[in-house]
């Protein structure tokens, strides 16, 4: 199963994973972190103006922090703690900025990009006129989509290759808000991700009463028939006709 157009395409999306960028009919192989002058080229592609990130999942790890029932007081305290919880919890050893969002009371959401790469694209952005409007893991950004048009529990992987039919990725579920994450930078193929991920992460929520009722899938072409009904997220439904 396929899904239609989830939304229309985007003119100042840039697209950018670890094995490819693709900007507008802009469409580059990669083989990890761009160069600025690959960087540039894409940007090239796109209309003046801000632009929107969406950047792959290894770059931009995240994770779930739950019963937080009172936090630092102060702006820059906060940001301090949750910059401390998310290298301490990720064992991190390269500063990275981060971003916490409240999804429910007590439960947040952070997500982190290093502080190195961050600063790499916003400059680019600044010298090329092209402020960066938003920079977005992918996960995040396919969650965006699909989500709020569902009624139903369900479950997301948003998947990068690291060797042929073997992949990395993110694992993401939710009942009525996001309720599940978990990353690996190790890959599997996906009969692996079947039964070492995916089986017992819907064990755990349909413990938690949030069993996912379909499984979406982005970046494989093909997966195994499985219990839970599946739909392969293709580039024409996240990314428009233009692409």
């Amino acid at each position: 199963m396929k899904l239609p157009n989830l939304a229309t395409p985007d003119t100042s999306l840039l697209w950018l994973e670890a094995h490819r960028v693709i900007a507008g009919p802009h469409r580059r192989a990669m083989g990890g972190t761009p160069t600025e002058d690959q960087l540039a080229q894409a940007l090239a592609s796109l209309p003046p103006g801000p632009t929107r990130w969406v950047v792959d999942d290894l770059w931009t790890p995240s994770f779930i922090l739950r019963d937080l029932t009172e936090l630092p007081k102060g702006a820059e305290a906060q940001e301090a703690f949750f910059r401390w919880r998310f290298t301490q919890a990720l064992a991190l050893e390269e500063p990275h900025f981060v971003q916490a969002l409240e999804v429910e009371s007590g439960l947040w959401l952070a997500s982190g990009i290093r502080e190195d790469l961050r600063e790499t694209f916003l400059q680019l952005g600044l010298r090329l006129e092209r402020n960066v409007h938003a920079l977005v893991p992918r996960w995040l950004h396919l969650y965006n989509l699909l989500a709020p048009s569902l009624s139903l529990p369900g479950m997301l992987l948003s998947l990068s290759p690291v060797e042929p039919g073997r992949y990395a990725g993110t694992l993401v579920a939710w009942g009525r808000t996001l309720c599940l994450l978990r990353q690996w930078s190790e890959p599997l193929d996906p009969a692996g991700w079947l039964e070492e991920r995916i089986a017992p992460s819907a064990a755990f929520l349909q413990r938690e009463s949030r069993t996912p009722q379909h499984l979406y899938v982005w970046g494989s072409p093909a997966w195994p028939e499985s219990s839970l009904p599946t739909t392969i997220l293709d580039e024409r439904s996240v990314l428009g006709e233009v692409r």
